[in-house]
């Protein structure tokens, strides 16, 4: 099976070895077809703390590596 892979921009790097990503996805309303925005928070695997704030990044699905973290960062625009 594919391992799923997100794009979206790391909102905190504050863990170590850790950041935080908002993945956006747009959806239409089941009644009124208004298009909305729904975003989830997913934590990855940054291995060498490369990711900054602001960032665009992509993950990919990988085994648990920790209570909450199964995603790992890899792709990403270099650091300014």
């Amino acid at each position: 099976m594919a391992k799923r892979v997100l794009q979206g921009v790391v909102v905190s790097d504050k863990m170590d070895k850790t950041i935080v990503i908002r993945v956006d996805r747009k959806v239409s309303h089941p009644l009124y077809g208004k298009i909305e925005t729904r975003s989830k928070k997913y934590k990855a695997h940054d291995e060498n703390n490369l990711c900054k704030v602001g960032q665009v990044v992509q993950i990919q699905e990988c085994r648990p590596l920790s209570k909450d973290k199964c995603w790992v960062v890899i792709e990403g625009e270099k650091p300014a």
